[in-house]
């Protein structure tokens, strides 16, 4: 009962945006009051909310939950969204969208390449090295400027974001979720060694994906070259998953994302040139081929280019430029009653580093301060919708966790399904990710639950190939990560950073329904790899 009753904002997010079609802010602001209310009269009744609150005001929690969420959701989601369109604006105030969208066609006229170029490679360095929403909202952005639909834009651009997640920002969420497991196990972080264990395991849950999720962007932009979608994406799957096993199983979680996204677009490259050179040159015939010298190229690149630099030099592939920014300058806040804790960076979040990197940028390109000011104030104005919607989710979220409310969904998940849990683990993940917006969140919420659940099922714990003592535990925490990517398909908040790239307001519900089926697939496929991946590992 508990579990039902906690899952009804989830459920009337569906409802609202699937089935009465209403626009996403209107949802999500309608499903918060409905929580709200759940978490002030059902909660206490259910007896569902965590022990820690149990001589606190049910009406305080609520309250600063609430405000929690508003934090979270302005310091870093909203500010780097802002950041992110108001990058591609520039470009288009510019013109300089225009030089980057002839590089690219001229770069290669196979569009289907071209997709992969910039949701499969580029969007994955961007989600490698920053992630919150970076890897959606740029390249949607582009797509459109090369003239591909908004629609399209934005779901090829959600699906292609999804095995990369779980090492964004630098290996935030597979970290956290190694953590989480080694809190569990040992009362302790996790070592090196543990960190390599489950990331590798999450590299080789997702392994099919690799090879499945770029065919289908491929066929997704061309039906008719069914042979050649094939061949790219077993080229390119290839050389994706190589690089992000190598670097998960001897560097740990920090690069698979960053490293193996380039690999995949130096594959990608040497494809074009040694299968698609010909027809390229042969279409260039056709059309007046355009010379650009460094100068020029350096000048439309450069609000992309600075952005990658701030935010390749501020992560922790440069430890100690990221260890001087994320001690100065760090905002604290104890929330009264609930007792966490929100802390933000104003140096070291992403949100810094694409704004720096777009005002350089805007700059080299010829615009003034004052002008590259008032483009930001549009941006801002013209995304107050999608601010609201991320804020009453991310509201929503920090409700439904402070109240017992999604981890009484997870619980009763795993009574229901007993010794068949293993295949729906990676639904658990996905519940996280789809209510918090964010693969980090869901292991924070989950990693510790799927580890107890090894336990109650008796799973065997012996030494790895690392050394390292919980292997089953370890293989189905790893699902909470692997899972948790395909809930970001149908997680409100990046389809809101979606609309707002593609200026596709009030169309959330639609993306959502042409989303579904490949996120369906996702947690299906995942939960086939955990259940007969225990008998082999």
């Amino acid at each position: 009962m508990a579990a039902l009753i906690s899952a009804i904002p989830i459920a009337l997010l569906f409802i609202l945006m699937m089935g009465f079609k209403v626009s996403g802010w209107k949802s999500a602001l309608i499903t918060l009051v409905v929580t709200i209310l759940l978490a002030l009269f059902a909660t206490p009744a259910l007896g569902i909310v965590p022990e820690k609150y149990a001589d606190v005001s049910i009406v305080g929690i609520t309250i600063w939950s609430v405000f929690e969420g508003f934090l979270k959701a302005c310091f870093p989601i909203i500010l780097i969204i802002i950041c992110a369109i108001f990058s591609y604006n520039i470009l288009c105030e510019t013109k300089e969208i225009e030089t980057i969208k002839t590089q690219f066609t001229q770069l290669t006229t196979d569009k289907g390449l071209l997709v992969l170029l910039l949701t499969w490679g580029f969007g994955g360095v961007l989600e490698g090295m920053a992630g919150f929403g970076t890897a959606v909202a740029i390249p949607a952005a582009i797509l459109i400027g090369l003239g591909f639909k908004p629609m399209f834009s934005a779901v090829i651009c959600l699906i292609a974001n999804t095995v990369a997640v779980g090492f964004g920002a630098v290996g935030l969420p597979a970290t956290t979720l190694a953590n989480e497991v080694a809190g569990e196990l040992t009362g302790g972080m996790a070592s090196h060694e543990m960190l390599c264990s489950i990331s590798t395991y999450i590299i080789i849950q997702l392994s099919l994906m690799f090879y499945i999720t770029p065919f289908i962007i491929l066929m997704m932009t061309d039906k008719t070259k069914v042979i050649k979608n094939l061949s790219l994406a077993l080229f390119v799957g290839t050389f994706s998953i190589i690089i992000q096993f190598s670097c998960a199983f001897f560097l740990g979680p920090e690069t698979p994302a960053i490293l193996g996204s380039v690999g995949a677009i130096i594959a990608m490259l040497i494809y074009n040139q040694l299968f698609l050179r010909h027809k390229t040159e042969k279409d260039a015939v056709l059309v007046e081929k355009q010379e650009f010298g460094f100068a020029k190229t350096f000048r439309a690149w450069s609000v992309y280019g600075f952005i990658i630099f701030f935010i390749l030099i501020s992560s922790k592939i440069c430890p100690d430029i990221n260890a001087l920014l994320k001690s100065t300058l760090v905002t604290q806040f104890q929330m009264p009653v609930i007792g966490n804790t929100f802390s933000f960076g104003w140096l070291s979040n992403a949100g810094l580093m694409v704004f720096l990197g777009a005002m350089i940028g805007g700059l080299i390109q010829g615009l003034s301060f004052g002008r590259l000011m008032k483009l930001l104030c549009q941006t801002t104005y013209n995304l107050q919708k999608t601010a609201l919607t991320i804020c009453c989710l991310v509201a929503l979220a920090s409700l439904m966790n402070n109240t017992g409310m999604t981890l009484a969904i997870a619980t009763g998940l795993v009574s229901l399904t007993g010794a068949a849990y293993p295949f729906f683990a990676p639904l658990i993940g996905s519940i996280g990710t789809f209510v918090t917006g964010s693969a980090t969140s869901a292991n924070i919420l989950f990693g510790k639950l799927q580890a107890a659940a090894a336990g109650q099922l008796g799973l065997v714990n012996e030494a790895n190939f690392f050394g390292v003592s919980g292997n089953e535990t370890n293989w189905l925490a790893a699902a909470n990560c692997a899972g948790s990517e395909g809930g970001k398909l149908l997680s409100p908040q990046s389809i809101a950073i979606a609309t707002a790239a593609c200026d596709m307001e009030g169309q959330d519900g639609d993306i959502m329904r042409k989303t579904l089926p490949f996120a369906v697939f996702w947690i299906l496929m995942n939960g086939l790899m955990v259940f007969l991946g225990l008998h082999v590992i």
